[in-house]
């Protein structure tokens, strides 16, 4: 680990900076400006939705086509340009709105200015402030310590290594690690983009967006793409350009070939059903920090939950106090109390001691012990020596007897937290146990009985007794019966890919034990969500496959998530995941119509440089029959509500309908091509002919897709065939479709339009039976 300077003065714990220095700080550069923003910057959207391989593909073919003079063949850009503008306003109106409800999130901090206490937002920090951090807050710059509470940090996002670090006074601190134990004050030295993990970031290059599964299929059937385009493009132009002599009518035919293999629109339409999906949640105070969590939380299939704070409101009430020897009940509340005020501590069990509002123990402390969850207690060494502290009875009391084991037993069957308090001299002494008790989530049982009717195994991991856990559980709704484990008692060679199989819950777990269990769940081929709200959550939430933080507990957890629900109500994740089922679900529906016309028209494009003839239709015929067939329809269908568990085949119920449409089209225009020349058809007659038939096979997946046919999609179906029907009668100077009303002709249409139907029927049977069943598609 690198050193970090040290301070050039010292500035007073007491009074802390003054405005003036702030001011001089603040000119001189030395704020804490963060380099990591939740969205991209909108020149950054407008650059990616700008700036393709297929865009610039579209550009040169548009120059191509320009010079020909073929103007009405430009209308393919149409669609290109559509597809910019709207790709570009949906992810800008998802960033606009997560903006805004960031702001709600921002991370304020407690420090020391003008003699007084201050919260400051984490961008207005400036180097020398007094920044007061304590248990489950992120540091949010680099600096020393000043004065230490028992301090203890966790460094993992820095060092990859989970170990407690205590910090003493003059002690570095970095920005990125988190306060796992104590208060502290810190001087700040090093901010912005002066602190350590700017310039580690700077050094390494700019963070790695994450790719979802769907954007990594896609972007592999692009790849392909990329090195087929250009080699199929320029033989085909070739072929084409040597067979007839005509410049003009190959770049032509060859554009048509090349604009038909690229599926620009379904990259977008990804992209905008992430975006749109981003600003539903926003919409219910939820905050996304990355895209892609959406539809990985979509595909959880094992969701790991904290109990406090998850389950439960997170809202302790001590019910009863237990005294044992010459205590009295005030004494042990005292005692408690004192624990509390020496360590200063904020969380749910210090906050429900002091609500008890009993008199302080008075004696001096002499050193504070932390809270921690690896050690599960707190408390204090007084003046003379003696050691009071506060935990799980299972981790603190040496040899209990019988009778209290059997006390502490009972009372986690009722679904009391019981903490312990002892006085250790010469001897460890029992001076009482306090009974806390948690109220469940009132929308909690309702919300496990969904996600339970969904396919979604429930496991919670809690740093609680794992019985009082499972009895928790079972008032939220959870069957867990006997299928608990106490996690202290577990030796550390174990195979924790048997545990995870056998158990629903894991209590006395402590946080590096949380991230093994999820770490052998993902071993076992299971994709795990992780929630939480405490900084013993952190740890489990980084290797979970995707994370949703309760807000207002811990600063590190919500960092550390994809999700953090700002309004707090757990009931929220049944529309998480069902705003990410929505968006996989119908990308994977809609993407099969924007590759039928990838596939065969790589398949048309090497049929005809074989045959030595020019690509049987032209750009400007086929642009209609996409916008009506696949671009409108399929943002429609992107919005509707469809909530299945995905099936995990993504390749597999594309292809069940985009090929047997591309075998059928390449069948009928190899047909027509054949009949053309035997009857000498004219080009404009083969090539209506051509593209009636991609129309009408385009409907026929349209329709498959579609189903349940509604109403809306009914009508939605009913006006764009009346739009088709109409453009291939008025389509001829727009577009040079010849009338189908061209009665020499129009008995191959209604032919076209009576058997396109069953054959598209006939190869779906085919190909389902005699081939994709035989496929392994993983």
């Amino acid at each position: 680990m690198v050193k970090i300077k040290k301070p050039k003065t010292y500035t007073s714990l007491e009074d802390g900076l003054t405005s003036q220095q702030v001011a001089t700080q603040v000119q001189k550069g030395l704020t804490n400006v963060q380099i990591k923003k939740l969205s991209r910057p909108i020149p950054k959207i407008l650059a990616d939705n700008l700036f393709t391989l297929f865009n610039l593909l579209n550009l040169i073919i548009a120059i191509l086509i320009f010079w020909t003079g073929s103007y009405r063949n430009l209308f393919f850009l149409g669609p290109v340009i559509a597809n910019i503008i709207i790709g570009s306003y949906q992810e800008i109106r998802a960033k606009i709105t997560v903006d805004k409800i960031s702001l709600v999130n921002t991370q304020n901090f407690t420090v020391i200015r003008d003699k007084r206490k201050q919260e400051i937002p984490i961008d207005q920090l400036v180097e020398d402030d007094i920044v007061m951090v304590k248990r489950g807050d992120t540091i949010p710059a680099d600096g020393i310590v000043r004065y230490s509470n028992g301090l203890q940090i966790n460094e993992s996002s820095i060092t990859g290594e989970s170990d407690t670090i205590t910090k003493q006074i003059d002690n570095e601190v970095f920005s990125g690690s988190f306060a796992i134990a104590g208060q502290a004050q810190i001087q700040l030295t090093q901010v912005g983009h002066e602190s350590f993990v700017s310039k580690l970031s700077s050094a390494v290059g700019k963070e790695k967006r994450s790719v979802s599964v769907l954007m990594k299929i896609i972007n592999n059937i692009i790849k392909i793409l990329t090195y087929t385009i250009i080699p199929i493009g320029l033989l085909l132009f070739f072929r084409s350009f040597l067979k007839n002599g005509d410049v003009a009518q190959s770049i032509l035919g060859t554009s048509a070939s090349v604009i038909g293999m690229i599926p620009e629109g379904l990259v977008l339409l990804t992209a905008v059903a992430l975006a749109t999906g981003s600003y539903n949640l926003s919409k219910r105070n939820i905050l996304v920090r990355s895209l892609s969590a959406i539809e990985t939380l979509a595909r959880v299939d094992t969701l790991c939950l904290d109990k406090t704070g998850t389950i439960t409101t997170g809202k302790l009430t001590v019910k009863k106090t237990l005294t044992y020897g010459n205590m009295d009940t005030k004494e042990v509340q005292a005692i408690a109390t004192k624990i509390v005020e020496a360590t200063q501590e904020t969380n749910a069990t210090a906050l429900a001691i002091k609500k008890l509002d009993a008199q302080v123990l008075q004696t001096n402390v002499q050193k504070v012990i932390p809270f921690s969850s690896e050690t599960k207690y707190s408390g204090f060494i007084d003046e003379e020596n003696v050691r009071y502290i506060m935990g799980a009875p299972e981790f603190i009391i040496k040899n209990p007897a019988s009778e209290i084991t059997q006390t502490v037993e009972h009372a986690a069957e009722k679904g009391f937290r019981v903490i312990a308090i002892l006085k250790e001299d010469s001897q460890q002494t029992l001076l009482g146990l306090l009974l806390i008790s948690d109220e469940v989530r009132p929308q909690a049982p309702s919300t496990f009985s969904y996600l339970k009717n969904q396919g979604i195994d429930l496991k919670i991991i809690s740093g609680d007794n794992p019985v009082t856990v499972a009895n928790v559980a079972a008032q939220a709704g959870i069957a867990t019966g006997k299928s608990y484990i106490d996690m202290s008692s577990v030796n550390d060679d174990q195979d924790y890919h048997e545990l995870v199989k056998e158990y629903k819950v894991f209590g006395r777990v402590r946080p590096s034990q949380k991230a093994d269990l999820i770490k052998a769940m993902q071993d076992n081929g299971l994709t795990v969500g992780m929630t939480g709200d405490g900084v013993n959550d952190v740890l489990a939430m980084r290797q979970s496959d995707c994370s949703v933080a309760i807000a207002g507990e811990s600063d590190a957890a919500e960092a550390s998530a994809d999700f953090v629900l700002l309004n707090r109500n757990f009931d929220s994740m049944i529309f998480m995941l069902n705003e990410g089922r929505r968006v996989i679900n119908n990308v994977e529906r809609v993407a099969s119509l924007f590759l039928i016309k990838t596939i065969y028209s790589v398949v048309l494009s090497i049929f005809f440089i074989i045959l030595g003839t020019g690509y049987p239709f032209q750009p400007s015929q086929l642009t209609p029959i996409n916008a009506l067939t696949v671009g409108i329809p399929t943002f429609i269908l992107a919005l509707e509500p469809n909530y299945t568990p995905p099936a995990g085949r993504f390749m597999r119920n594309v292809m069940e309908i985009a090929l047997p449409s591309a075998i059928c089209n390449i069948i009928f225009i190899i047909a027509i091509s054949i009949l053309g020349r035997h009857f000498n058809y004219n080009f404009a007659t083969t090539s209506t002919l051509s593209v009636f038939t991609i129309g009408i096979i385009g409907y026929c997946a349209l329709i498959s897709i579609s189903n349940p046919l509604i109403v809306r999609k009914q009508v939605m179906i009913g006006i764009s065939f009346a739009l088709f029907i109409i453009t291939f009668i008025f389509g001829n100077k727009a577009f040079g479709l010849q009338s189908i009303l061209t009665l020499q002709y129009t008995y191959l249409f209604v032919a076209i339009f009576l058997t396109a139907w069953p054959l598209f029927m006939f190869m779906r049977e085919v190909l389902g039976r005699r081939v994709f069943s035989k496929i392994n598609w993983k």
